[in-house]
């Protein structure tokens, strides 16, 4: 027997590593949204756009076959921080709340002596607004600086933000972090659409402004990655760049991504730069999925993964000798927003062995190797293989699968900034049984969910004129699609052209009676076709709807006062304020009404209000003088109504 008396032999027989004595290392996720494999040098692209990224691969493992296992934001980031796959986690579409019984990395980090920070480029990831309830557990920091885009705002200042914003956060938090190790995770949305690089990739890639983002974004990584390096932390640091999809330019008739599962979508690219001297470009041929992501980070930082998470280190075959010795493991993928957002059928995917196979109405079987763009399907001539493949996909279904669903909740008003940022939502989905989630066979649908897409996107940038034949042509093939008749009577509202709107909006009401944007577009219109009566009550059943909403009581208010139901509409006024005490139009409103019935007292701090909201408002001024003065107040009066005057004098 040889005895062992030095101290790291003695660690090492306890059933220890150095590891675990170590500094602790730092890790850095960094996700790329809506990028395409294809795209990265790194992965044989000609194009040029990533060399940043390309440099850190030099020190990296590039995996060549990485998978997403769904083709939208906020259920693959779920994936990639829970370790575990959509039919387990139950985020499987925009707006599921993220349990908090399932693991998660930054909260497991975090209870390890973490500091865990996290800096996202869209609404879609933050927690207070619509998609993504729950995505903040374990963050001490999450920089999500969002809200609903108003009227001829820029969408980079509320909806999303551009990625060198995003990296100028995170750095002002390096600055700003004290010793220990960091967790930070960093959201890059830029290359979803609508496509719009800043100068100068904007006019570099005026061709192409989906590349001209991708390069945009490789930008914003490397100056990230020369801040890590200033700072001396960028050696130490595990860092993993990874998208959470893809994008589809037309294959298989997609544009954009969330309805299929091809490799458009789903092939994704990711590269893992170890610490140190564990670094070294290394080229991984293998099927990995981003449900493995997670264990992969708590195993190389000397964390145990807990038991529910589902996918496996990574480790294994970035450290082993050769390629050839390494198994080739099967991935999953599916999407259920054809299901929730079309009532179409939801889709599955099983990638094992050559073939890829997609669970539809019409089963689909491809030979990648042979058929790496997915264009002839084999099911119908390989039927023993289809059945195989399909068997595979139930099996593995069945043995990741928890019980229950999430059930989708979202509020009218998060609804509507979702499709703001270009998804359909239905305001709210009620959990189905697997047999229930089918439908028409999405492959016979694709023109309607990209018309649908796209008149979205148009009319968020006030394009009503582009979103109109849209809308129109999606009616025409199916005019039971409550969004689009919802939408296209929006967009007749937008331009003035209420009694064209009209039709549209009682359609939308009559097919989702229960949506409040239908009663409140519908409203608006008939008030402004003189109908107010009509209108009060479409605004009275938007308000039952969606009873949280500041702006809808007021503009219920604003209906009973030309029905001469004042004393109702002091009370909608007053039920904004009790939301929102900062919504001008209902201090103004209740303001006046206040005043004109000889109760200045109580009129006076709500025209202060709303003269402090809105200094240039001639009315908030004017009225609050009118007061002033009844109060004896004549200096203040006389002060506010030369104010108005000379506001108004500005005028156009």
């Amino acid at each position: 027997m040889i005895w062992c008396r030095s101290f790291v032999c003695l660690l090492l027989l306890a059933g220890n590593s150095l590891a675990s004595f170590a500094k602790p290392v730092n890790v850095i996720l960094i996700t790329l949204d809506t990028t395409r494999a294809d795209r990265m040098g790194f992965l044989g692209s000609k194009r040029g756009l990533t060399p940043n990224l390309d440099s850190l691969a030099q020190q990296a493992a590039v995996f060549f076959r990485a998978y997403s296992q769904v083709p939208l934001t906020t259920p693959s980031h779920a994936t990639i921080l829970t370790g575990t796959y959509p039919q387990f986690n139950h985020v499987s579409d925009l707006g599921s709340p993220l349990g908090k019984d399932l693991p998660y990395l930054p909260d497991i980090l975090r209870q390890h002596g973490y500091r865990t920070a996290a800096f996202v480029g869209s609404q879609v990831l933050d927690p207070k607004s619509a998609a993504a309830p729950g995505f903040d557990r374990g963050f001490e920091t999450y920089d999500a600086p969002f809200h609903i885009r108003g009227q001829g705002e820029d969408r980079y200042h509320s909806v999303e933000r551009r990625g060198m914003a995003v990296v100028d956060s995170a750095s002002a938090w390096l600055d700003q972090h004290p010793q220990g190790p960091f967790f930070l995770w960093l959201h890059f949305y830029d290359p979803h659409d609508p496509y719009d690089p800043p100068p100068p990739f904007k006019v570099q890639y005026a061709a192409s402004p989906y590349d001209g983002e991708i390069a945009y974004v490789d930008f914003a990584v490397g100056k990230l990655l020369t801040t890590l390096r200033s700072r001396g932390l960028y050696d130490q640091s595990l860092i993993v760049v990874v998208a959470d999809h893809g994008e589809a330019f037309g294959e298989h008739g997609e544009w954009s991504h969330g309805l299929f599962l091809y490799d458009e979508t789903i092939h994704v690219p990711l590269l893992i730069k170890l610490p140190s001297a564990g670094s070294g470009r290394r080229l991984i041929e293998s099927r990995v999925g981003l449900v493995d992501i997670a264990p992969t980070l708590l195993q190389e930082v000397g964390i145990a993964a807990p038991s529910p998470m589902q996918g496996q280190s990574l480790l294994e075959l970035m450290k082993a000798k050769s390629n050839a010795a390494a198994q080739d493991r099967p991935e999953y993928a599916e999407t259920d927003y054809p299901y929730r957002a079309f009532g179409w059928s939801s889709l599955r995917a099983w990638r094992a062995g050559k073939y890829l196979y997609i669970d539809a109405p019409q089963r689909e079987l491809y030979d990648q190797p042979l058929d790496p763009t997915a264009a002839h399907n084999l099911a119908s001539s390989a039927p023993s293989v289809t059945d195989t493949m399909a068997s595979q996909l139930d099996e593995f279904r069945h043995k990741t699968s928890r019980a229950g669903q999430a059930e989708v909740a979202l509020t009218p008003r998060q609804a509507e900034q979702l499709q703001a940022l270009g998804y359909v939502s239905s305001g709210s989905s009620k959990p189905e049984s697997e047999e229930k989630q089918r439908g028409a066979d999405p492959k016979d649908k694709v023109q309607i969910a990209n018309s649908l897409h796209q008149g979205l996107l148009d009319a968020e940038e006030g394009n009503y004129r582009e979103a109109i034949p849209l809308f129109e042509q999606i009616l025409k093939a199916d005019p039971k699609v409550a969004l689009a008749n919802l939408q296209l009577g929006r967009a007749w509202n937008g331009l003035g052209e209420y009694d064209k709107a009209v039709p549209w909006l009682q359609k939308a009401v009559e097919l989702t009676p229960d949506s409040a944007e239908a009663h409140y577009e519908l409203g608006a219109a008939l008030g402004e076709m003189g109908d107010w009566a009509g209108s009060a009550k479409q605004l009275e059943a938007a308000v039952a709807q969606d009873p949280g909403s500041d702006e809808m009581h007021f503009y219920l208010g604003s209906a009973y006062e030309e029905i001469d139901r004042t004393g109702d509409a002091m009370k909608q006024y007053q039920a904004a304020l009790d939301i929102n005490p900062d919504n001008f139009r209902a201090n103004l409103l209740l303001g006046r009404l206040l005043a004109m019935q000889d109760r200045p007292k109580e009129a006076e701090p709500l025209l202060q209000k709303a003269v402090k909201l809105d200094p240039q408002s001639v009315d908030a001024h004017k009225f609050l003088g009118n007061v002033y003065t009844v109060l004896g107040d004549e200096e203040n009066g006389r002060r506010e109504l030369a104010e108005a005057q000379r506001l108004k004098a500005m005028e156009p």
